[in-house]
């Protein structure tokens, strides 16, 4: 289909619609699947636009945020219409010279199996195709930029200091702790479950982990694996986590905050207790967001590429077939369900 052509594309275009915003625990009944019969899709003359057929979605915790009225610096959902996230496709048609027909793309894209993607829409274009396009959701995507960004930009590590990363064998974690082993720190990992536990010291190489839900006390779990205290927390889940974590920082110590999982679904979210701890031990709190760090991709490119090839980075997708099966894949992030990565295949490559 050439750009701007008078040939349209007529396709069933299946799509998770969003229905209406959300208070407390996301349900998959808060989405619904339908086909659109003889939709058609092209590129209108003039326009930059270009149409992609989607692959693979990806599941992250930041949706939830977009499902609430106000989301403060995202743009909420729009009820009625598909709801977006990270993914990777294939053009089928382009008004813009940056992206041909046939180029593979990652970025912002809406859950549906075509998209008609504005000129504003966050895309890069896929170069290296030697790898697994699924990892462009993860690894070479946003919880990869995530990653890099937030342990090596706002963390500063220095060898042999004492990481902790929470949520450690989600999307992001996994490369935290793997990237502070390279760096020759000590790291410990909090996860859910047993099994995830074991991943995390069987297959990522951290040094020790927990299972948070059977501690009987998260500050007594954190002086038993850091007696010496922590130098950078990597903030994915918040609460009471966080109060425990903040006892057991040492002085001019780090916290990337990356998310804060375990508040998304409450009405009035958990107050923090020892914050007095951060002036006392004067601990540098970052928030952060991978869009600022985008311009850098290409240097993250450089640094991760050659660690996937030569085996230094291990990588745990957690893959569901169809796109019928997304609104469950994505709400089984606020319980743990998932192991490593979530991602939805939409369409064979």
């Amino acid at each position: 289909m050439a750009a701007g052509s008078d040939k349209e594309a007529v396709v069933s275009n299946k799509q998770v619609i969003f229905k209406d915003y959300v208070t407390g625990f996301p349900r998959e009944s808060d989405m619904a699947i339908i086909t659109t019969g003889n939709q058609k899709l092209r590129v209108a003359p003039g326009s930059k636009d270009i149409v992609v057929k989607n692959l693979y979605l990806s599941c992250d915790p930041y949706m939830r945020l977009l499902m609430k009225s106000s989301s403060g610096i995202f743009s909420p959902y729009t009820p009625g219409s598909p709801i977006t996230g990270f993914g990777v496709g294939k053009v089928m048609d382009s008004g813009n010279p940056e992206f041909r027909a046939g180029d593979l793309v990652w970025g912002i894209t809406g859950w549906e199996q075509y998209s008609l993607l504005k000129l504003d829409r966050l895309l890069f274009k896929i170069q290296h195709t030697d790898v697994p396009l699924s990892y462009y959701t993860g690894i070479l995507g946003m919880p990869g930029v995530t990653a890099y960004a937030g342990f090596y930009e706002v963390c500063s590590p220095k060898k042999g200091e004492y990481v902790f990363v929470s949520a450690a064998s989600g999307a992001v974690g996994q490369f935290v702790g793997q990237f502070a082993k390279l760096m020759g720190c000590y790291v410990v990992g909090s996860a859910g479950t047993q099994e995830k536990v074991e991943l995390l010291k069987n297959k990522f190489g951290f040094d020790d982990a927990f299972n948070y839900k059977e501690e009987p006390g998260l500050n007594a779990a954190l002086k038993r694996c850091f007696p010496q205290g922590i130098d950078i927390y990597f903030e994915n889940v918040g609460g009471k986590m966080l109060d425990a974590v903040l006892l057991n920082m040492r002085i001019h110590g780090r916290i990337a905050v990356c998310g804060l999982i375990s508040q998304y679904n409450l009405a009035q979210p958990e107050g923090v207790h020892n914050l007095m701890e951060i002036l006392y031990k004067k601990v540098k709190v970052q928030g952060f967001a991978a869009s600022e760090y985008y311009p850098q991709y290409s240097k993250f490119l450089d640094f991760i590429l050659p660690c996937i090839r030569e085996g230094k980075i291990k990588y745990v997708e957690d893959i569901v077939e169809g796109l019928e099966n997304g609104p469950a894949a994505l709400i089984g992030l606020f319980s743990g369900r998932n192991v490593g990565k979530q991602v939805v295949v939409v369409s064979p490559e």
